[in-house]
């Protein structure tokens, strides 16, 4: 790590861990067995350095941030210690792979830029759907490439020292933009200067704002423009809407503002179940086998119509599948210009 990177620590407080009434972090995991007692002692052991055989079994679907309800940051914890005790989550080489795609080239691209901008991460996908009446007040005003990019996805890699490095780095490129307020179009990058930089110490000097907050208000200013859509739509939660959980209450408000009926899944709200994309990465075809076999029968059972995406890499994870089973993928954008008459590619019902 820098030095500069050094000066950045978790702020995370053992007595509220030490009296948790629940050790909900562990006990509600999908991927690890503890009860009550298990949990508190297996989190204590790894805030002082232990061994634990969480920093083993972990398999980074970041949920433990969303349950603990007392803002401790569980899973920034066992990264931390994972990286200080050489645990490594995936090969050597795999890691290096992905932690080479986010370093800055000096590749990158920037709109017309106001007090208000979208970030579009390092996602080139949002160069082809953020566009039409949602988007008039802001657009071409986005930035784009690796200099801007959050490289949050390096804590699945139980790697936050390239995030203590670079990320600073991205505050002050976006800082210099003069922005006031940025839309994030990703939940990673919304959650890099909301939860992680916050966490780590890092001040960030202008509003975060995540998308979907952005997309009801842009609505509601379109109410007149809505067309009920009159179908059944599943949402597919990805695992970095559990590091701003509180923007997932705008899913069923969103739904419900352009007439889209969200069904009940088994595997959703806390209970959601990751994609799998980035397990097979990590852990094998195994895993990440099993979490999409389920998850797709879990949308096809619910009666699902359509199943709405958050974040790209669970959409081209999962769209082929959900299409062969008679569901149609799209994204949260797409469907929200289909409900103000906009066709993005697709049949409007």
């Amino acid at each position: 790590m820098s030095e500069a990177g050094s000066m950045f620590t978790l702020q995370f407080d053992e007595a509220i861990c030490a009296s948790c009434p629940s050790g909900a972090c562990l006990v509600k995991c999908q991927y690890l067995e503890a009860d009550r007692e298990q949990a508190k002692r297996e989190m204590l052991k790894i805030f002082r350095g232990e061994d634990s055989r969480v920093l083993q079994e972990c398999v980074t679907c970041y949920a433990c941030e969303e349950y603990c309800k007392r803002g401790n940051h569980p899973f920034y914890l066992i990264t931390q210690r994972r990286e200080e005790k050489g645990i490594l989550t995936a090969p050597r080489a795999i890691t290096r792979q992905w932690i080479n795609i986010g370093e800055p080239r000096g590749k990158y691209e920037v709109g017309e830029i106001k007090e208000r901008a979208l970030s579009f991460g390092f996602m080139p996908q949002f160069k082809d759907i953020v566009k039409g009446k949602l988007f008039e007040d802001v657009m071409p005003g986005y930035f784009f490439g690796q200099e801007y990019f959050c490289n949050v996805v390096y804590i699945h890699f139980a790697n936050t020292a390239v995030i203590k490095e670079r990320l600073p780095r991205v505050i002050r490129n976006i800082q210099e933009l003069g922005v006031k307020e940025v839309v994030f179009m990703h939940d990673e990058c919304y959650a890099a200067f909301s939860s992680l930089a916050p966490a780590f110490g890092m001040e960030v000097p202008f509003k975060p704002i995540h998308y979907f907050e952005y997309l009801y208000q842009r609505l509601e200013g379109l109410r007149g423009d809505i067309r009920p859509l009159h179908i059944r739509v599943a949402y597919q939660r990805p695992c970095s809407n559990r590091l701003c959980p509180r923007t997932h209450r705008w899913v069923p408000k969103i739904l419900d503002l352009i007439g889209a009926e969200l069904v009940t899944r088994t595997y959703q709200d806390e209970n959601a179940l990751c994609c799998g994309s980035i397990f097979r990465a990590m852990y094998g075809y195994d895993l990440a086998a099993d979490v999409q076999a389920r998850n797709i029968e879990d949308i096809v059972k619910s009666g699902a119509e359509y199943c709405v995406f958050n974040c790209h890499g669970c959409q081209n994870a999962l769209s082929d599948r959900l299409a062969r089973k008679g569901v149609r993928p799209i994204h949260m954008v797409e469907l929200c210009r289909m409900a103000i008459g906009e066709n993005p590619g697709f049949e409007v019902p």
